[in-house]
């Protein structure tokens, strides 16, 4: 069967408009309670969200499909991705939701499922629960003395807060480090400040003030300006800056210049490397990772074992073959030790801590090594095959011969949008330049 309700991160797209719709809802919470049902203990299910508008309409609406499937829901409001994985495993709950378009506009919106371990649903699972939402749901209602029920647990904020704190190694605090966390109207908008404040750092909240429209709006790991001018503007050491449900992140150094997932990725390898904590010889990653972070790792006798995009395959990777670090070049970084999925804030203290230890500035620090050009272009569509084109495969040749042995393309489909994603990278900017636009220019042709 093929996917059509899910793509690499859940379910996504525009609010009160299908899939995003209170009746899909519904559907999904009674396909996912039918399931994840297994013998006759009270089954339950742990709900979160962040701060779009739409999600006061997706939340009730999965409270009622579990609800109508015999489950219990736990609802514990704004929460960060990953607090949503940890509570799933820590109230040995049978299913988690997390109800967030993740760093998309406010009026898109999204479900994201983790099972009774904490873990993103496997594309088999997803799989199965589509084809119940699909071939009728009526067998799943469960008998008028069997319905689940709802609570709000209040307790939740301090419970993932010292969740993380706990990370950062014992005894350690970021007294006299100076931070920028901007929390992109979203869902981390109180954990995230309060953490940094309880661990010593002089904390300048931004992007904390969510009203339902403004989240990831000119701000968050999406749009970093506002962070990075507010770094210089106090003389911070460093910027952290998450996307709209906190599960990733980019830093700016003491200067405002940005540093990505690769290079916050290859920081905590080495350093986990040196400290006898990294496991499987090096890191997972994605296709999208630049080529200079495989080639800093080799120097430092480490690999590099890439994936599709998706931190979810990422995961899987890391799991199967028994890897501690992994993430992508977004932001989305994944510490194994300590979390099933990709954790912005835990990232970012492992981040703080490294500097703290190292006591060097924040620009030296943390960029490891000079990655190589690199150019990401998106090319909207409207519907269709694009790159089935015959012009379009005939551009994508023409690229790839005259980047040969000196840079690598790779043309994909966004899982959560209606894109084509072009990347290039390799020793000559101009040549990157050049290839990328011919590309995108074939993809819009067959496009429009």
């Amino acid at each position: 069967m093929t996917q059509r309700l899910f793509g690499t991160d859940g379910i996504r797209g525009t609010a009160n408009t299908h899939p995003m719709t209170a009746e899909l809802a519904l559907k999904v919470g009674l396909a996912a309670a039918g399931q994840f049902r297994r013998g006759n203990h009270r089954h339950r299910v742990v709900i979160g969200k962040d701060t779009r508008l739409s999600g006061y309409m997706i939340e009730p609406a999965m409270t009622a499909g579990f609800i109508a499937g015999g489950v219990d829901v736990i609802l514990v409001g704004p929460m960060p991705t990953p607090a949503i994985a940890m509570l799933t495993r820590s109230l040995r709950a049978d299913l988690g939701v997390m109800i967030s378009a993740s760093h998309n506009p406010y009026h898109d919106n999204g479900i994201k499922l983790f099972g009774p371990d904490g873990y993103k649903l496997s594309d088999e699972v997803e799989q199965e629960i589509e084809s119940r939402v699909a071939n009728g749901l009526e067998s799943l209602r469960a008998a008028p003395d069997r319905l689940g029920r709802a609570r709000r647990l209040d307790d939740v904020p301090g419970r993932y807060t010292e969740y993380v704190k706990r990370t950062v190694p014992r005894g350690m605090g970021f007294d006299g480090l100076k931070v920028v966390i901007d929390c992109a109207h979203g869902a981390a908008y109180k954990v995230a400040p309060e953490v940094l404040w309880e661990l010593g750092a002089e904390v300048v909240p931004i992007g904390v003030r969510p009203d339902g429209f403004n989240i990831n709006q000119g701000c968050g790991s999406t749009d970093t300006v506002a962070m990075r001018e507010q770094v210089v503007t106090h003389g911070a050491d460093i910027g952290i800056a998450l996307d709209g449900d906190a599960d990733r992140v980019l830093i700016a150094d003491e200067t405002g210049a940005l540093i990505d997932g690769d290079q916050l990725m290859g920081l905590i390898a080495t350093q986990w490397a040196r400290d006898g904590q990294l496991n499987g010889g090096g890191l997972v990653a994605t296709v999208m990772s630049n080529l200079g972070l495989e080639r800093y790792l080799g120097s430092q006798g480490l690999q590099l074992h890439r994936t599709r995009v998706g931190d979810r395959y990422v995961v899987e990777h890391m799991r199967t073959h028994g890897f501690n670090v992994g993430g992508e070049q977004s932001g989305h970084i994944v510490l194994g030790d300590h979390a099933t999925t990709g954790d912005g804030l835990l990232a970012a203290l492992q981040v703080l801590a490294i500097v703290k230890q190292q006591e060097a500035p924040v620009s030296e620090v943390c960029r490891v090594f000079e990655p190589l050009p690199q150019l990401l272009r998106n090319v909207r569509y409207a519907g269709g095959q694009p790159l089935d084109s015959a012009a379009v495969q005939q551009a994508i040749a023409a690229a790839e011969e005259r980047l040969g042995v000196r840079g690598r393309l790779l043309i994909r489909k966004s899982g959560t949008e209606p894109l084509i994603r072009v990347m290039a990278e390799g020793e000559d900017p101009a040549l990157i330049e050049s290839v990328v636009a011919d590309v995108c220019d074939a993809v819009r042709a067959v496009a429009a």
